[in-house]
């Protein structure tokens, strides 16, 4: 898998759930845990509203959706 899919995979699974430890998402991910630990640091870094330290768990702090697409009809051709 793609690091930049397993990134949107977790960030979904995050969106998810409440409150998700590393090793459940290194199961999920089929990843190491310490690859787990270090995605969700870059995602941090990355502003990623995401809370939560090793051991305990991770979660998301606020709602983090993507606002749905509107295209015109002028848009929609060109697409």
């Amino acid at each position: 898998m793609r690091r930049a899919d397993r990134l949107f995979q977790l960030m979904q699974i995050l969106r998810a759930r409440r409150l998700t430890r590393g090793a459940l998402l290194a199961e999920r991910l089929g990843v190491s845990l310490r690859t787990v630990y270090r995605d969700i640091a870059d995602l941090q870094a990355s502003g990623m509203p995401i809370v939560g330290e090793a051991g305990v768990g991770y979660a998301l702090s606020e709602r983090c959706d993507l606002p749905p697409l509107l295209f015109s009809r002028e848009e929609l051709v060109a697409l």
